[in-house]
């Protein structure tokens, strides 16, 4: 419990920072990536501050000169802080719409290329598919925990399809990613983070020439997805669902 202390302490203590300095400097320059940068560091940071250590598997596989949607499981609130700080070069992400409504925050997420979702709302997934098309056209990567919520058991729930109409629409490739031991660090509707060592594995890439129909997609990401996790918590079928 002290370490999750420790990492919740830090978290807060970096926010005066990027306040007066991360924030306005943003503002001024348009331009978020000295912002991003301090939220990454600060987010890995915590994470290891909590006592969880971090092996990636497959990273240099990633061309950090290419533009990608990375596709990944998602079983704690552990999973953001470790892999986004992973990617490569900069990536968005799909956030809840109400954040938007803060007129400072909401600002900074806009200039970053963040995209607003509201996920009970099929017409507003839709408009969010679109917003994430135009961000990675601009170069931005885009990173969707794929499942739309986290898994209690650590086995893979059915997949949202709005992220496979982006892929397939965009023609961008996708790199399936496997988050292995957050489950056991702090598993949904646990508070305490248990210090231990998590794996990310970053799958070979499936270029849009590879992709064939959507479904088909699908299936190949959740198959891969799917091989990375430990024999226990690995399922024989796919599951979809709808945006």
């Amino acid at each position: 419990m002290i370490r999750t202390i420790v990492m919740l302490v830090f978290w807060v203590a970096c926010l005066p920072f990027a306040a007066v300095f991360g924030f306005p400097w943003t503002f001024i320059t348009g331009n978020v990536n000295f912002l991003y940068r301090m939220g990454m560091w600060g987010a890995w940071t915590g994470v290891r501050l909590a006592g969880v250590k971090v092996e990636t598997v497959g990273l240099e596989q990633v061309d950090p000169t290419r533009t990608y949607i990375f596709m990944v499981n998602h079983v704690s609130n552990l999973d953001p802080p470790i892999v986004l700080p992973l990617i490569p070069s900069r990536t968005s992400v799909m956030v809840k719409k109400e954040l938007f409504r803060y007129p400072i925050l909401g600002k900074i997420m806009r200039i970053g290329k963040l995209v607003p979702v509201d996920r009970g709302n099929r017409e507003a997934g839709i408009s969010a598919v679109r917003e994430a098309s135009a961000v990675l056209r601009q170069g931005v990567n885009m990173t969707i925990f794929v499942e739309g919520k986290r898994s209690w058991d650590g086995k893979l729930l059915r997949f949202k399809i709005g992220p496979f109409y982006l892929a397939t629409e965009g023609e961008v490739p996708v790199v399936p990613v496997t988050i292995v031991g957050t489950h056991e660090a702090m598993p949904k509707g646990r508070f305490e983070v248990k210090p231990g060592l998590v794996k990310v594995i970053f799958h070979k890439s499936i270029e849009p020439q590879e992709f064939g129909p959507r479904d088909c997609l699908m299936e190949k990401v959740w198959a891969v997805i799917n091989s990375g996790l430990p024999p226990e918590y690995q399922q024989s079928l796919p599951k979809v669902q709808s945006i």
